[in-house]
């Protein structure tokens, strides 16, 4: 396959800054990533943000019906014509709100997730991810390095936040490797990692109400030197399960693991009881 760069010459197409159009062409790299997904011929995959087809051509070779997800216009049609000869579906969409359910439903199963995610959309992705893991096995993410990392942190270090706790309470996260600015055209500003979520069968601390949850979480977070009582004084009920989930309201939301954050919520008691807290103050910002 003809190299990014070369692809839009021929197509008197440029990167799309505005859209964080980085393209992937070096095929050990992207051979690397694929054989991160795991995948055999009876899988599904979903390539999300497919651009040209460099990623999709090496998920394809694995033997796996892949759903290549590209919302640009212009790409689509190249997109199309270089995948005409392998087992691709081009589906013309918003990665952050294509639905998944009904490919898993049409596979039979759960489905893989891939994509070499535009950074400034990765938030709004991995949160679309979470509404819909039900459909999901396994997910295999390019990110920006910080991201990834942050994402894959232990509790009590200095990366540990808001998107390690949601995620990790459904998902096991690991690093698959590391991607340097090189490799991409155009090279991008920052370093990337290969973030590798397998999906767990249930939660990993049972909670209340998914939404509660993370309002809990995202108020810890949001001032990161604040103590839980006063940081979580925005939650109702929530400073108060502090002394019922026996977790000591001095400590700060970094210190806590998933299942601790679990126990807060559950602790607030019957979502009924406790009120119904706002999915405004939830979103993926």
């Amino acid at each position: 396959m003809s190299s990014p760069a070369e692809l839009l010459r021929r197509n008197h197409l440029r990167p799309k800054k505005e859209w964080g159009q980085n393209f992937l062409g070096d095929e050990r790299i992207l051979e690397e990533m694929a054989s991160l997904a795991a995948l055999t011929p009876a899988d599904t995959v979903v390539e999300l943000g497919a651009g040209l087809g460099h990623y999709t051509r090496a998920l394809a070779a694995s033997g796996a019906q892949v759903i290549a997800v590209e919302r640009d216009r212009e790409l689509v049609p190249i997109l199309r014509e270089e995948m005409k000869d392998l087992r691709v579906r081009v589906e013309e969409a918003d990665a952050k709100s294509f639905a998944l359910k009904p490919i898993a439903d049409a596979a039979g199963g759960k489905i893989v997730l891939c994509g070499n995610l535009p950074y400034h959309l990765s938030s709004p992705i991995l949160f679309h991810l979470l509404d819909e893991r039900a459909s999901v096995k396994r997910a295999v993410f390019l990110l920006q390095r910080e991201v990834a990392e942050r994402i894959a942190a232990p509790p009590d270090s200095e990366a540990f936040g808001l998107l390690s706790v949601l995620i990790g309470l459904h998902a096991d996260a690991s690093i698959g490797m590391r991607v340097g600015a090189k490799a991409f055209h155009p090279p991008p500003d920052v370093e990337s990692s290969v973030l590798v979520l397998e999906m767990l069968p249930s939660p990993r601390a049972p909670v209340i109400s998914e939404e509660r949850f993370r309002a809990v979480v995202k108020a810890a977070f949001a001032q990161r030197r604040k103590t839980l009582s006063n940081a979580l004084k925005p939650v109702p009920g929530a400073r108060e399960a502090l002394a019922v989930a026996g977790i000591d309201p001095q400590r700060r939301g970094e210190t806590l693991s998933v299942e601790e954050f679990a126990a807060i919520e559950r602790s607030i008691g019957p979502i009924e009881k406790a009120g119904r807290e706002s999915g405004s103050e939830t979103s993926a910002e």
